[in-house]
């Protein structure tokens, strides 16, 4: 397909597109589009960036206008996405290329308040997009009503099974009609993915544009081997030496991306950490002043590594290297995107070698070592590791997206104090 207009699709969303700056659909959408406009059910596979959320969203947005319902507006579509950021920026495309069709839509997620949510949804609402344990929340106050559902969306799928979300899908799908429309969008085609897919999915088209658990291309990858007490000097001297204006870091843990925002600003960038722990309005202001160019270096955890769309990021850095090498492909996957060319650099100390075999092994191919002058490594250091995490194959089910707070411990917590005062009470009465 050489232009959107060869795809079926509207007057409408073609201005919409258009007034967007594009012209050319990625080859994930120049499959998908037709596939969906035709009512099937897709099993699509893309590496991130690619364009899978247009993918789904155009031919959603078409398929609802062409077939108007009379009467009080139900809910028609629902995208189901693993984290609050994804569900945000699925909302942001379908109110871009929706802004000329007779839809509305809402987004709903945890960490803020239901009122507003069951307010919006009282309305009238064509098109949703929820996190899972939200949506589950207004179907348990019965503020939603999704009975008369004909197109599903689940996005970032394989996302949704690491985090443990399957009992929470099982359960929305109870409460769907079996007459609908599947839409399964994921960066990796893994087994579990595969056996959820045959438990939802009717006689699947499979659009696959790039092979599993591979890089973009666009994306240039080089390995700097360093000590581990160098990693920073090394990661300043970097984006100092290069003038990178706008640097993805990731880090493995919440305190070591607190730690090293820090400490990056003490070396004159400016910089700011997200992961879960952090609110959601200090998590929106940092990717906010990150995107605008206020912030110059963005420290985030293995979390944000999905559902961050940045346009033409230019460089990802992967401050330590994950214990699960498939989250390397999806780290780097942040740069490199739409076509743009894109530059991910790990600095790998003696310690991580193990990952790093692991992560060669899984994209097939030997990553190139530059050592920095000045920042030798010494044959002779030994660095301690880190204990890896349990493997993550078969999470506890969660009902909280990735961002979203959970109060039971805080009330465990509560209630011991309560006790332990209550006991000191008693001990001081008697």
């Amino acid at each position: 397909m050489t232009s959107f207009d060869q795809l079926g699709l509207s007057a409408e969303l073609l201005r919409a597109i258009a007034e967007q700056g594009y012209s050319t659909p990625t080859p994930i959408q120049a499959q998908a589009i037709p596939t969906v406009l035709e009512g099937k059910d897709v099993m699509a596979c893309a590496q991130t960036g690619t364009g899978k959320t247009a993918g789904f969203t155009l031919p959603l947005l078409q398929r609802l206008s062409q077939s108007p319902k009379g009467g009080p507006r139900v809910v028609r579509a629902l995208v189901l996405t693993p984290t609050r950021e994804l569900a945000a920026q699925v909302g942001e495309c379908v109110e871009t290329y929706g802004k000329h069709l007779p839809l509305r839509s809402t987004i709903i997620f945890g960490g803020v308040g239901i009122n507003p949510q069951i307010a919006e949804l009282r309305k009238g609402v064509d098109i949703l997009v929820a996190t899972p344990g939200r949506l589950l929340d207004h179907l348990g106050q019965r503020t939603l009503d999704l009975s008369k559902l004909e197109i599903l969306v689940l996005d970032e799928a394989d996302r949704m099974l690491d985090m443990g979300f399957i009992h929470d899908i099982r359960k929305i799908m109870a409460k769907l009609p079996k007459a609908r429309q599947n839409l399964l969008f994921s960066a990796t085609f893994s087994d579990d993915i595969k056996r959820l897919a045959d438990g939802i999915l009717h006689q699947p088209v499979l659009v696959e544009v790039a092979r599993r658990n591979t890089a973009s291309e666009q994306v240039s990858q080089t390995i700097h081997p360093v000590d581990k007490s160098q990693k920073r000097p090394l990661l300043s001297y970097l984006i100092g030496s290069g003038n990178w204006r706008q640097v993805l870091v990731f880090t493995r843990t919440k305190h070591g991306a607190n730690r090293l925002a820090q400490q990056l600003e003490k070396d004159g960038l400016t910089a700011a950490a997200i992961h879960g722990n952090k609110s959601q309005g200090a998590r929106t202001k940092a990717l906010a002043d990150f995107k605008s160019g206020g912030v110059r270096v963005l420290v985030a955890t293995d979390i944000a590594a999905r559902g961050l769309d940045i346009d033409q990021l230019p460089h990802v850095v992967n401050f330590e290297l994950p214990h699960v090498p498939e989250d390397y492909v999806h780290r780097i996957g942040r740069t490199g995107r739409a076509g743009n060319e894109g530059m991910a650099i790990s600095l790998v100390s003696n310690d991580e070698k193990k990952q790093l075999r692991d992560i060669e092994k899984l994209i097939k191919k030997e990553l190139p070592k530059v050592i920095i002058e000045g920042f030798v490594p010494d044959p002779n250091a030994v660095d301690e590791p880190e204990e890896a995490p349990p493997p993550r194959r078969r999470p506890a089910p969660r009902r909280q997206g990735a961002f979203e707070s959970v109060e039971r411990p805080k009330t465990q917590r509560h209630q011991r104090r309560r006790n332990q005062g209550q006991g000191r009470a008693q001990s001081q009465a008697r």
